[in-house]
């Protein structure tokens, strides 16, 4: 089953790049994603860029819209998206609970529906 692991954090919370800890922070990523290969579960990753690079497409009077910025209004944004092929949620939930970004932020799971095409 495949699971996306949805990274958040606040902006301005958590290494800043250009510091020691964000290097270190990322030796952690690259050496989490070798784990995650080495293990068999990993399908893809993929770094968001900030929601200030966003374009968002609603309707408004049967017309679309499209709008700079994030969908939603939050404290939290998406920086990156992983997908993991585990045979459940409960597989899904020990790799979230590695992921360096929960000490500044959130990992959402949710299961993956549809084949991908």
């Amino acid at each position: 089953m495949n699971y996306l692991l949805l990274l958040t954090h606040t902006p301005g919370i958590g290494p800043q790049e250009g510091t020691p800890e964000y290097d270190a922070e990322m030796e952690r990523w690259g050496e989490l994603k070798e784990e995650l290969r080495q293990a068999g579960v990993w399908v893809a990753s993929w770094g968001l860029q900030p929601t200030d690079a966003a374009t968002t497409l609603r309707t408004q009077d049967g017309r679309p819209v499209m709008t700079d910025g994030p969908f939603t209004e939050t404290k939290e944004v998406a920086f990156s998206l992983i997908v993991i092929d585990v045979p459940d949620l409960d597989a899904a939930a020990k790799w979230a609970e590695k992921m360096p970004n929960l000490a500044y932020g959130a990992v959402e799971i949710r299961l993956l529906v549809g084949d991908g095409s």
